[in-house]
């Protein structure tokens, strides 16, 4: 489970998986890794897993999701470690003022997080501010391109690419499947993609980015309007068949059969704030070999210090 470094290019064929609930998942993962190394047999030989991201609550430079993920950052941060999993800080907030930077909370996470180097941890931002910020004084963690920029326009995503500052970039699902432009990429463009697989979201919305600035208004503490969800069916929350039905989503299938042949390797799965047992749904879909499945599923259900409901 080894996270490419910008010297060295993908493996050929391999898709890196990049995990929700670095925080929030904590003990779901401390029974699932163990598992992932000891029975590598029960899993896809084409995959492996990238990084593991989220971030803890009460942490204003956040803005992907309003959530409690409160494991210790430093159990977190030394379970990566062990299994050799690059891990990511989640701090994508768009609405972040100059004041903001000094706090000490996300400035103490992203200075525990740069101790490690192999493989590098990184930071999932929006903020023009805060990437100027992290540039400047973290400059041992990599950046990524948050899909909270809502980037639907190609031209716009291409422009994105081309920016140095950024190792990866996660385009708007709804460009997941734009074959033409994608395809036009160049070699070193593809290895900066990294797609949304399993959006829920309403493939026709329309106010996706006022919703990510509400949220990112509620974690600053700030007073705004309430962003309501005029998406069909909004009130059933998020399930893992509507998101499967999605134009947008991508399944183990196409990562096969068409991503992974036209040079696509970065795949990330959403997932903070959806419960450990729908993560665990994820693990098994896009991971394990379906006649491991169960087995897999077992090893998780009876280990007694996990709760998954």
């Amino acid at each position: 489970m080894t996270e490419h470094t910008d010297r060295m290019p993908p493996k050929q064929g391999i898709a890196y998986y990049h995990l929700p609930g670095l925080f929030a998942f904590y003990d779901l993962y401390c029974a699932f890794l163990p598992l992932y190394r000891k029975h590598r047999e029960y899993f896809y030989d084409w995959c492996e897993i990238g990084s593991l991201y989220g971030a803890p609550s009460d942490c204003i430079w956040g803005g992907g999701r309003v959530g409690a993920e409160s494991s210790d950052p430093q159990a977190a941060f030394a379970l990566t470690r062990e299994y050799g999993i690059s891990a990511r800080l989640t701090f994508s907030n768009s609405l972040l003022r100059k004041e903001h930077l000094s706090d000490r909370k996300c400035n103490a996470l992203c200075r525990l997080f740069e101790e490690n180097d192999q493989p590098r941890n990184g930071v999932i931002v929006h903020s023009e501010l805060l990437l100027s910020y992290l540039r400047q004084t973290y400059p041992g963690l990599y950046l990524v391109s948050s899909t909270t920029k809502v980037l639907t326009d190609f031209q716009d995503f291409e422009r994105e690419l081309s920016r140095e500052a950024f190792r990866y970039v996660v385009p708007d699902f709804r460009l997941n499947k734009a074959f033409t432009q994608l395809g036009a990429l160049s070699g070193r463009q593809k290895t900066k993609v990294e797609f949304l697989c399993n959006e829920c979201c309403w493939f026709g919305c329309r106010d996706r980015k006022q919703c990510y600035e509400a949220v990112s208004r509620k974690v600053l503490g700030e007073d705004g309007p309430e962003h309501r969800c005029a998406a069909p069916d909004a009130r059933e929350g998020y399930r893992f068949s509507k998101a499967m039905e999605n134009p947008g989503f991508i399944g183990i299938g196409d990562i096969v059969n068409t991503y992974l042949p036209m040079g696509f390797s970065h795949f990330k799965i959403e997932g903070r704030g959806l419960g450990s047992a729908l993560m665990l749904e994820f693990l098994l879909y896009y991971l394990t070999k379906p006649e491991c499945q169960l087995k897999v599923r077992e090893e998780i259900y009876l280990d007694n210090m996990l709760d998954l409901f």
